[in-house]
């Protein structure tokens, strides 16, 4: 079997950004894959599935019911390494196209107060799993160091 893309990507090297993972065309229409990377793979700890499983909910919600792009949100969810998540768009986007929908998806989540969408056992699989403190911890993290002044090299995949 051929290597798929995303293997191919020196992950020693891969700093905590947003990347265009991979386009695809579906016959007419392009989708974008996203890689947002929020911790450095094998250099910083990965994140906890309480956090992550917050920061998705938070995530999705946020972006589903965006006023100019929630029409074009695919999928947002965590990669299975637990260092970052995807984020599949409808449409041709490169990386600096959706820095501004991340500011203000990752500003939401820092300062989210109260329960977590779909945290109840009628919504979801495992609602016990949520870390709300450090989901918002590690939003802020995320905005403060890469998103508010992101630099070329967090752009693109060297």
């Amino acid at each position: 079997m051929e290597t798929i893309a995303s293997f191919t990507v020196d992950h020693m090297k891969l700093l905590p950004g947003v990347y265009v993972s991979r386009k695809d065309s579906t016959g007419r229409d392009v989708v974008t894959t996203f890689d947002i990377r929020m911790t450095r793979p094998n250099f910083e700890p990965v994140m906890n599935t309480g956090e992550i499983h917050t920061i998705e909910h938070l995530g999705a919600t946020f972006l589903r019911n965006h006023e100019t792009m929630g029409s074009q949100i695919i999928y947002f969810g965590p990669m299975g390494c637990r260092t970052g998540f995807y984020l599949i768009l409808a449409g041709d986007y490169e990386s600096e196209d959706i820095v501004p929908l991340l500011q203000e998806m990752y500003e939401y989540i820092r300062t989210y107060q109260g329960e977590v969408p779909g945290a109840a056992p009628e919504c979801c699989g495992n609602y016990l799993d949520m870390n709300l403190p450090m989901a918002r911890y590690l939003a802020d993290k995320f905005l403060r160091e890469v998103l508010m002044d992101i630099t070329p090299e967090r752009l693109k995949y060297s």
